[in-house]
């Protein structure tokens, strides 16, 4: 065990709550586990599966397929046709960049499979999404909702011409070595997108490490550098602190964190731990 994972260890037992498991990798050392609970390794890693849709549509940036300006409607136009009326016409605003930094006009937590039964939103989640009263004019706020994500993954959909997890198994996920994973699907058998994508931390940590390095893992491009400061710089999926760390986080305590300065990356899968604090330990940890 490195002498970080021990002395985080040593740390969070100092906190009132537990985690599940911590994996961590330096540079492009062998990650390792801690195992702080012996339970089933593939977990629901919640809004750290933004972070991956906001990929695929990096991978589709990569090849010319999609730009951040590019309107929804546009993409859409065969749905746009079929629901003609019932769509408020500021949608007409609304462009891939609105939807990776939250600002499509929808409320805030709208589409959450997490906290709602997913028959509130009927069997075409898509519909239900553009036919909704919008909150505000999109651009002109910000409010964090999965439906946002959700609609990012039908776009990668499109594009593609396949389901969004199909085309990352073959295009990221299985060239980098994932184990098994699994996301949840609306009722048609579309990728959520937002929430429900059940990952090893080992494999979180593939994908932080992905982002540290400039999209390459293991010496092999997989995201242009062009996509990742991007990403970065607006803010695609990942938060950050003064740049010091970017982060994603997921309900009841999962964490993403990639650490530029000491070269590293912490995933972090619990239930009930409060991420933030782990996270601002590990920036101020010193080697």
């Amino acid at each position: 065990m490195s002498r970080f994972l021990e002395e985080c260890m040593k740390f969070i037992e100092t906190q009132p709550f537990d985690v599940l498991r911590i994996s961590e990798v330096q540079g492009d050392g062998e990650i390792e586990t801690v195992e702080a609970q012996e339970i089933c390794r593939c977990q629901n890693t919640y809004s750290v599966s933004k972070t991956f849709t906001m990929t695929a549509i990096g991978l589709l940036y990569d090849r010319g397929l999609v730009t951040p300006d590019e309107k929804i409607r546009d993409i859409f136009a065969d749905e746009w046709a079929e629901y003609g009326s019932d769509i408020d016409e500021r949608w007409d605003r609304n462009t891939v960049d609105m939807a990776l930094t939250h600002r499509i006009g929808v409320p805030g937590g709208f589409l959450d499979i997490d906290t709602h039964r997913i028959s509130e939103f009927g069997e075409d989640f898509l519909r239900y999404m553009l036919t909704y009263p919008l909150d505000y004019t999109p651009g002109t706020g910000s409010k964090y909702s999965d439906g946002a994500f959700y609609l990012l993954a039908r776009v990668a959909e499109k594009k593609t011409g396949e389901v969004m997890d199909n085309f990352l198994w073959r295009e990221l996920l299985w060239p980098m070595g994932f184990q098994e994973m699994a996301w949840s699907h609306c009722p048609q058998g579309h990728v959520i997108g937002a929430t429900g994508l059940y990952l090893h931390s080992e494999d979180m940590v593939k994908l932080g490490q992905l982002y540290l390095n400039g999209g390459v893992y293991k010496g092999r491009r997989y995201l242009s550098e062009e996509w990742v400061n991007l990403a970065l710089t607006r803010g695609y999926g990942l938060d950050s602190w003064d740049g010091r760390v970017y982060f994603k986080g997921g309900m009841y305590g999962q964490k993403l964190a990639i650490f530029p300065e000491q070269n590293r990356v912490l995933a972090m899968q619990a239930f009930g731990a409060d991420s933030n604090v782990v996270t601002k330990w590990a920036l101020d940890y010193k080697d």
